[in-house]
């Protein structure tokens, strides 16, 4: 019965659908965005700052501005079709069919997809144990132009997967083509070092995640350029993103952190802002 939900339940511009033309420039460009988050109790966790990544990725590609009550209705008729749990909510956006090539249509019809997928089983106990990391040797490219922005565009991070499916640890480290350090391949990094929240600046390179930002809201977390040595030198390291929370980073490659001392740290920080 799941499965048939999932398989069934996927709202296209207002209407359950399950297929775009095959002429949609999402699909023939990577031309459109979309964002993640995390259903809890059929609400969605953090969804102001979620619209905010929506709205911005729309006006900094040139979108039609963004009919949010829309996307709202289609967000709640999806939601009280499932049973109350937890899940993924997937938003697309792209820019619909048309324009000749590359060039966009000046009357674009874009397309709003909002779906519904199975929360992961993993993130809780990778929470106690702790995330390894193995360095990837794919990098990113610096675009200044799309840094910072969660598009369509996302082969980097499928070689980065694929390296990972070979790889004996949980995910991998990705640096830009300059060597600076940036991201995991799914998740923003958070760094704790004598009393500081540090975090890689991403303003040539990578996605800054909602969940980066909520915590940003709260503790103060300066950006910087980081390279490996810096992560090294650390008193603890952690991913994040809107689905996982924070979970403490492990193994670094050959490095080892004391995941309990990461904990209370993050724990201590978090309660203290009255987020624990």
């Amino acid at each position: 019965m799941t499965e048939l939900f999932y398989m069934d339940k996927t709202i296209i511009n207002g209407q359950v659908a399950t297929s775009l033309s095959i002429n949609d420039r999402g699909l023939n460009y990577g031309d459109g965005f979309f964002t993640t988050a995390k259903v809890s109790q059929r609400e969605v966790e953090l969804w102001p700052l979620h619209i905010a990544r929506l709205q911005q990725c729309a006006t900094r590609l040139g979108f039609p501005e963004l009919d949010i009550a829309a996307l709202e209705g289609d967000v709640d008729a999806l939601i009280a079709m499932a049973p109350s749990d937890d899940y993924v909510l997937k938003i697309v956006y792209t820019r619909g069919s048309g324009g000749r090539g590359y060039a966009p249509p000046t009357d674009a019809h874009i397309q709003r997809i909002v779906r519904l997928m199975p929360y992961p089983t993993q993130y809780q106990t990778l929470a106690e144990t702790g995330l390894s990391l193995s360095i990837a040797q794919t990098r990113l490219a610096q675009q200044p132009l799309l840094a910072g922005l969660k598009t369509l565009n996302r082969l980097e991070q499928v070689l980065v997967k694929q390296e990972a499916a070979k790889a004996p640890s949980d995910d991998m480290l990705v640096l830009d083509t300059t060597d600076n350090v940036i991201e995991t391949s799914s998740a923003n990094l958070l760094l704790y070092r004598q009393g500081q929240w540090l975090t890689p600046k991403l303003d040539q390179a990578g996605v800054k995640g909602v969940y980066l930002t909520h915590l940003s809201q709260h503790l103060a977390v300066r950006e910087q350029r980081v390279n490996l040595a810096t992560l090294f030198s650390v008193d603890a390291l952690y991913c994040c993103n809107s689905l996982m929370g924070v979970i403490p980073i492990k193994r670094l490659a050959h490095h080892d952190y004391n995941v309990d001392i990461s904990k209370s740290v993050l724990t201590k920080a978090l309660n203290n802002k009255g987020l624990g």
